[in-house]
């Protein structure tokens, strides 16, 4: 089995594809972890995070493994700077999973921890990416339109939350 390469394959949609994959199971994230931690017979946020983490073992170790062993692969190559920076990741992740557990453990509501975190994530993510990798040239101005854009998203779900 081969994944399929869009590049090869003239197949662009492919990453909207994944990027849709991701804004809709990370979008039912919050809601449905705040159930899940209201579903035992005590409400139990670590719990429920303790199954989160068993989800990601499933699905970040078993998964991956299963592709590599049913993919064409090269050889491992392995490095010490992907090793780290991926398990940093992963780190950040789940922090940020604990995050979410912990605003709602505390009386946050979905309806307005999932909004917060969706519009300043992306935030956060647009800043640390140009930091990291520096634009050769300044990002345009509407650029920075976008972010209070979506950070002012975010204060009006606040402000006229349900």
């Amino acid at each position: 089995m081969t994944l399929p390469n869009p590049e090869k394959r003239k197949m662009p949609y492919l990453p909207l594809l994944f990027v849709a994959m991701a804004v809709l199971f990370w979008g039912a994230y919050v809601p449905m972890i705040h159930h899940g931690q209201t579903g035992f017979a005590r409400p139990s946020p670590l719990h429920a995070f303790l199954f989160v983490g068993v989800a990601y073992f499933l699905t970040a170790v078993l998964a991956p493994i299963a592709l590599l062993w049913l993919t064409d692969i090269e050889a491992p190559a392995w490095a010490a700077r992907g090793i780290g920076l991926s398990t940093l990741a992963g780190v950040c992740g789940a922090v940020g999973a604990l995050g979410v557990i912990l605003a709602l453990k505390t009386g946050g509501r979905p309806t307005w921890v999932a909004p917060m975190v969706f519009a300043g994530a992306p935030i956060v993510a647009s800043l640390v990416a140009i930091a990291w990798d520096r634009p050769a040239r300044s990002p345009s101005v509407w650029y920075w339109v976008g972010i209070f854009v979506a950070a002012g998203g975010a204060a009006m779900v606040l402000r006229f939350k349900p």
